[in-house]
């Protein structure tokens, strides 16, 4: 079936619906987070959030690991990241049949995993505090990407039905024809005489 901007749609039997409604609702909530951790980053708000030896919101969001290269805070960058997931993520996108599609979406969600683990390195061994704020966009993240990853082969994979041509379709009616041995059924629908190779007799 074709749709507009010649994308065509697989068949969704035996799929499993809600992974990307799953997907989809987790990459809002990523923005979400991301939109608020932006907001504050710029307007040097603190984020609500317990202060001990172990959780630091402030420590973590003030850090010079907070920014790339000192210029670009990396808050923007979660935005910017999830703002193309969003779309990319639409529920509807799970079930077209070109492949670069979801290569795309596993490059996206590949990619957003490895600055997860760099930020989630960098709070651990440099930082030395944890940022709950931004520990819910890390595991967001995670789960989307298990979502993806977990419904690669199916998305990707394109079963085609076979292809019948007229000699396959006549070859399978006389194979399956029930009827006395040698006789085939004629164009009328009655049986026709038809001659044995084996002993040259005809049998009616």
């Amino acid at each position: 079936m074709d749709v507009p901007g010649d994308l065509e749609v697989e068949e969704r039997a035996g799929r499993a619906p809600w992974r990307p409604v799953a997907a989809f609702l987790l990459s809002l909530v990523g923005f979400g987070l991301s939109m608020y951790l932006t907001l504050e980053h710029f307007q040097n708000g603190h984020l609500p959030c317990p202060a001990n030896s172990t959780i630091s919101c402030l420590k973590v969001t003030t850090s010079p690991e907070s920014e790339v290269f000192g210029i670009f805070p990396v808050a923007l960058l979660g935005l910017i990241f999830y703002a193309v997931m969003v779309p990319v993520m639409w529920p509807a996108l799970w079930y077209v049949r070109q492949r670069w599609v979801s290569w795309a979406r596993l490059g996206l969600v590949v990619g957003g995993m490895g600055f997860v683990l760099y930020l989630l390195g960098a709070e651990l061994f440099s930082i030395k505090a944890i940022c709950l704020w931004c520990t819910g966009v890390h595991v967001t993240t995670f789960v989307i990407f298990v979502l993806v990853v977990s419904s690669l082969p199916s998305f990707t994979t394109t079963g085609q039905a076979p292809d019948w041509d007229e000699d396959d379709e006549s070859e399978l009616d006389e194979t399956e024809y029930d009827g006395p041995v040698g006789a085939h059924v004629d164009e009328g629908g009655g049986l026709a005489e038809k001659s044995s190779p084996a002993s040259g007799l005809e049998v009616r």
